[in-house]
């Protein structure tokens, strides 16, 4: 009898046209490195009495259909994830391409993402997927990842996969050693890691339904946060921490191919933090930032993604 392996584990996904409908076609095969996506229906204990001291069968609740899947930051699939996060991008260029995803759409696009093991065989089709949170970490060495945060409608379970053959993407990976850090348009120095976190905050139309599923997923007020841990070299970002003052921070990645994604954040604001001496070594300060919109570009952030995809 076959088992279940997460090396074979499959993973397509598609845009919809219908919130909560999949697509018929045009599915394209994801990297990935795992997922905790799925659908789940506790069960309610049952509170009568009058029938003994066993209990009386559970009744069914909602279904909940969410999770994350860790991703590759990458030069062509990652695109997809910020599409789904910010909407669709602004493309210019005759390849190749410059795809320019902003904040603060209105709406987001839904996606059906279809996870397969193929040995069981078991296929899971995740309608009405909308993005709720995209994180990453900038460091100096491991796997460059982002973690994307889902809540889908619901989860419909079958033996032969409903993606058809999916197209498939070259696979050009960044890593850590692509990347760069400016504040401001110069070089940011002495940075240990960045966190980065981006949130649509969706609000779930939870209606009632005889199917248990919600109505949708609407985004609310976005933020856009992250934490900065520096070897306190100087006091560039004390100074702008005591003053108020918002800053531009760019956030690069560049292939030698000359594939690259760049995330900047218009208008950072960092609090003033703690500077402590906890030993002989180097002293460190780490900044918990927060984005706001700025004036000039109106908006929060630009996610600019360069590579031979023509359309997302």
């Amino acid at each position: 009898m076959a088992r279940a392996q997460g090396a074979r584990a499959q993973m397509a996904l598609a845009f919809e046209t219908v919130y909560g409908t999949p697509p018929a076609s045009g599915f394209t095969k994801m990297p990935f490195a795992s997922t905790t996506l799925g659908a789940e229906q506790p069960l309610l204990n049952s509170e009568l009495l009058g029938y003994g001291r066993d209990p009386l069968a559970p009744i069914k609740d909602a279904v909940t259909a969410d999770g994350d899947v860790v991703v590759p930051l990458d030069a062509e699939a990652f695109g997809f994830w910020l599409k789904a996060a910010f909407g669709a991008p602004s493309t210019t260029g005759t390849g190749p391409w410059t795809h320019e995803f902003r904040s603060g759409a209105w709406t987001l696009p839904s996606l059906s993402i279809e996870t397969g093991m193929p040995e069981v065989p078991r296929y899971a089709m995740y309608s009405g997927c909308v993005l709720d949170q995209l994180t990453w970490q900038m460091q100096r060495s491991g796997l460059l990842t982002a973690t994307a945060r889902l809540a889908a409608q619901g989860e419909t379970v079958g033996t032969t996969t409903s993606a058809g053959t999916p197209a498939a993407l070259e696979l050009k990976r960044f890593g850590h050693f692509n990347g760069s850090i400016t504040r401001n348009g110069s070089a940011l120095g002495n940075v240990v890691s960045v966190d980065i976190t981006y949130a649509n905050n969706l609000d779930r139309i939870e209606t009632i339904r005889s199917d248990g599923r919600i109505d949708g997923a609407d985004p609310s007020i976005a933020a856009l946060t992250g934490s900065i841990e520096v070897r306190f070299a100087d006091s560039t970002l004390v100074t702008q921490a005591i003053n108020g003052d918002p800053c531009k921070l760019e956030f690069a990645y560049v292939l030698p191919s000359g594939e690259s994604f760049t995330f900047t954040v218009h208008a950072v604001y960092l609090p003033r933090p703690r500077i402590e001496i906890s030993g002989p070594q180097g002293v460190q300060a780490t900044f918990d930032w927060q984005a706001a919109r700025d004036s000039v570009h109106g908006r929060m952030c630009t996610a600019t993604l360069v590579n031979d995809v023509e359309t997302y």
